[in-house]
């Protein structure tokens, strides 16, 4: 319940603080006095937007709060305490404008988006305009407005969240079949290619190795032919051969007595290489006694070579990097498979959602068409009540043939009316007459907010176009809401203001360079001068205080109470 107003310099109030109470409270007062603007400075507070416009002349800054009461308010605890914003039982929600246009919004002190105020704000109030009927022109209120009555708006957002996912994954399908011959092609072209390179079965380093022998083989015959020469030129040949040679030097150099060190040490490297040359030459006869040319061998590395540098040719990659190639293809390959069982993950999801809707949307449904005569009939008593005793109101629920789920359940729905007798049913955008229109509006809002689980409803001079035992009527009706909770009522008729539990007077205090709106809470005596003031204008009589009296008293007994 809304417990406190305080306004401070926004448009022509300079500062207001206002408290209010359980039940059906009434605002009155002079066209332009400000009646309105209560309202107004309340629903930023809500989230609503604006502009630096609303900042009071001469003021830095426009600053609003409201806190509210929400012992009785389970989920707006349960909003607050996710949010980690709890604070008791109590809720204070504040908004600053500034001059230069910059808002701030704070709940229970802390800074927050403007959405988490409306958001916040949803489950709090619950606001009727006088301009209501226009949006009741649109069917999307409609539906709104008998899921709430229904009691099913956990389940309509349930069925929206659904379709939401469907359709997403619906896109996501499309996206991947709008694909998919593209990767058909694409995967017969890396299967043939894998199979290619998976026959080749290159290794890593292996044609290092081919190449090398490769060229071991190719020049076999100049190895040997080589081999043979120096194992002559080294011991076989008998005329002049190195080691022959180089004995004869070395025995001759080792014959001599008396040789400096500098001559020994030469000799001893000459003994040295004679060794070593030995060594080399018993190494040659080795290789050339075992090494062995292999015509096939070689054909066969020359097969395979070939392959190796057609295959790379072909992918046009270094035959190096073939390897490497095959594992980027095979990865390729596994996205595709991948994305194949995305493809299948993808519809067995949707085709779960699609399940999962219609059961939501069917139980939707159920509760749509029992809550629809529910509403026809207790709207239809409000209209005869309202001075339209031919009127006829009907909920039309018209099954939609679309097989996708729809955001809104299974059906489209639209309120129709006749006003008069012999008419036939028609939309409402069809209502000619203005005063019907806002009758039919009032009607719809007062059954609606009766099942509305928000404490606090406000109805902005909702009553205009109504007078006479019609107002009356509607007075009693928004008492009777007030009953079981919080109702602002803003009226300009007397029979209305007569209903409220308590009465706040919005006036203008005139002072020399400077007007400002105030409230204030009306006493008995009070009310019977302003009911009066309604009903017969300026100049107070007898009579017409009289009569406003007779309508206080008869209107609620508590008001009688008040005198005291």
């Amino acid at each position: 319940m809304l417990l406190h107003i305080s306004v401070q310099n926004y448009a022509i109030v300079d500062h207001l603080d206002l408290e209010l109470h359980e039940g059906m409270s009434v605002i009155t007062g002079e066209t332009g006095a400000g009646k309105s603007i209560m309202l107004d400075a309340l629903s930023l507070t809500l989230g609503a937007r604006t502009d630096s416009s609303v900042v009071r002349p001469g003021a830095d800054k426009a600053d609003i709060l409201s806190s509210f009461d929400i012992s009785n308010i389970p989920e707006a605890q349960q909003w607050l305490k996710e949010r980690e914003l709890w604070s008791e039982a109590q809720c204070i929600l504040r908004r600053v404008i500034t001059r230069e246009g910059r808002s701030r919004a704070y709940i229970n002190g802390t800074p927050c988006p403007l959405a988490d105020l409306k958001a916040l704000g949803e489950l709090l109030i619950d606001i009727h305009s006088q301009h209501e009927h226009q949006s009741l022109l649109k069917t999307d209120t409609h539906r709104r407005l008998l899921d709430e009555f229904a009691g099913a708006s956990e389940l309509t957002r349930a069925v929206y969240s659904l379709a939401q996912r469907w359709r997403t994954t619906q896109q996501q399908l499309e996206q991947l079949s709008a694909n998919e011959e593209e990767h058909r092609a694409r995967r017969q072209l890396l299967t043939y290619q894998l199979e290619e390179l998976e026959t080749l079965a290159l290794n890593a380093g292996e044609l290092e190795q081919l190449e090398h022998e490769h060229k071991s083989l190719s020049n076999s015959e100049v190895l040997l032919e080589t081999c043979h020469q120096i194992i002559d030129s080294c011991r076989e040949n008998d005329s002049n051969n190195i080691l022959s040679t180089l004995a004869s030097l070395l025995q001759r150099a080792q014959s001599l007595n008396g040789a400096p060190q500098a001559f020994i040490q030469a000799t001893e490297l000459l003994s040295s290489a004679q060794i070593q040359i030995e060594e080399a030459v018993s190494e040659f006869n080795h290789f050339a006694d075992y090494f062995e040319a292999d015509p096939q061998r070689q054909q066969w590395l020359e097969e395979r070579l070939n392959a190796i540098y057609t295959l790379a040719r072909k992918h046009r990659v270094q035959p190096e990097q073939l390897h490497n190639l095959q594992n980027q293809l095979s990865a390729e390959l596994a996205e595709l498979d991948a994305d194949d069982a995305s493809l299948e993950h993808l519809q067995q999801a949707a085709a779960l959602l699609v399940d999962e809707y219609q059961q939501k949307a069917q139980a939707l449904s159920k509760q749509r068409s029992l809550a629809a005569k529910k509403l026809a009939r207790a709207v239809m008593q409000q209209l005869h009540m309202l001075g339209m005793p031919d009127g006829e109101f009907s909920v039309s629920l018209q099954t939609t043939n679309n097989p996708a789920p729809a955001l809104h359940g299974l059906e489209s729905i639209e309120f129709l009316v006749s006003a008069n007798r012999g008419q036939p049913l028609r939309s409402l955008a069809k209502v000619a007459s203005g005063g019907e229109l806002s009758r039919i509006s009032l009607a719809i809002q007062v059954i609606t907010a009766q099942t509305s689980r928000v404490p606090t409803l406000v109805f902005d001079e909702v009553d205009v176009g109504i007078g006479g035992p019609t107002a009356e009527i509607v007075g009693q009706l928004l008492r009777q809401l007030g009953e079981t909770g919080q109702v602002l009522t803003v009226t300009h008729l007397a029979q209305v203001a007569a209903q409220g539990h308590q009465h706040l007077f919005v006036h203008k205090e005139r002072k020399q360079k400077t007007t400002h709106t105030a409230v204030k809470r009306l006493t008995y005596e009070q009310r019977v001068e302003e009911v009066a003031r309604m009903l017969g204008g300026i100049d107070l009589t007898d009579e017409s205080l009289q009569h406003a009296r007779k309508i206080l008293d008869n209107a609620q007994p508590v008001a009688t109470a008040q005198r005291a």
